[in-house]
């Protein structure tokens, strides 16, 4: 499959995750009467959860058989000096998308430290492995194309979990195509269209490994201490989402590929773009 397909991927990803819901069935609302229970059920937008514990089941066993490992592996062959660069290189160049992001929504002064973070990583920074931005007082953001669409009045639709990419809702996963479409990145080829496929899976493999060794510990505290791992994911990227869309300043920022599980990052690494 060749890169150009990817921008696809997302509605085809979204319309695989409906259909299997519709085949698997929805939960059950509780009785109407019962007022606490169905604020509760509406809280959790989450009428899918069967299909999703589902999908969540799946990840988990590709976590356990490959992402984890490599994580380990990763973590235990490189320095953190090494891999706070990587990361910090993997969020810079996401930049042009956050920009575009910022610019879509109006936020104008973020507009202008996005574009100075990326001029100022890109060469400063040795081509975004040190955050020099962050040094001289840009501090990183994070906007997406589903924040854009939350902003713009687009409604989230239902909770969904996606292996492998994590919590996620139609607007997002839509937003997540559009994020590659939009990427200059993603179409750079220097002349050679083979380069630009290699150069680009190399990069969405690199960022999850990345960011899966970024939440090494907290992934592993949550499977050791909480009753119910799904729900906890569940709410800690819904909380996040809200927070990002809202631009909170206390807002962690998002991993690189502007999804993920809304729980911190507990490595020393720079925080993302």
């Amino acid at each position: 499959m060749r890169l150009s397909s990817l921008p696809r991927l997302a509605p085809a990803a979204l319309a695989l995750v409906l259909t299997g819901a519709a085949l698997s069935g929805c939960a059950t609302p509780p009785p109407a009467d019962d007022r606490e229970a169905m604020e509760e059920f509406r809280a959790t937008n989450d009428p899918i959860e069967p299909w999703n514990r589902a999908m969540y089941d799946v990840h988990q066993a590709i976590d356990t058989a490959v992402l984890r490992p490599v994580a380990v592996g990763y973590r235990a062959v490189l320095p953190q000096p090494v891999r706070t660069g990587i990361s910090n290189f993997l969020s810079n160049v996401r930049s042009p998308v956050v920009a575009m992001n910022d610019a879509l929504q109006g936020e104008t002064q973020r507009f202008g430290e996005t574009l100075g973070r990326f001029l100022l990583n890109s060469t400063l920074g040795v081509a975004g492995f040190i955050d020099v931005a962050k040094e001289l007082g840009l501090p990183p953001h994070t906007e997406d194309f589903g924040q854009t669409f939350a902003v713009a009045g687009v409604e989230e639709g239902p909770y969904l979990f996606i292996p492998i990419l994590g919590p996620s809702n139609p607007r997002d996963l839509v937003g997540f195509g559009v994020g590659i479409a939009a990427d200059p990145f993603t179409w750079l080829t220097f002349g050679h269209p083979d380069a630009m496929d290699i150069a680009n899976y190399s990069r969405a493999g690199a960022t999850v490994v990345s960011t899966r060794e970024g939440l090494l510990d907290v992934l592993d505290d949550v499977q050791r201490t909480s009753l119910d791992p799904y729900a906890t994911l569940r709410s800690a990227y819904r909380q996040q989402r809200a927070r990002e869309i809202a631009n909170t300043p206390a807002a962690t920022p998002a991993a690189p590929q502007g999804l993920g599980t809304g729980l911190p990052d507990t490595t020393a690494r720079s925080p993302q773009p």
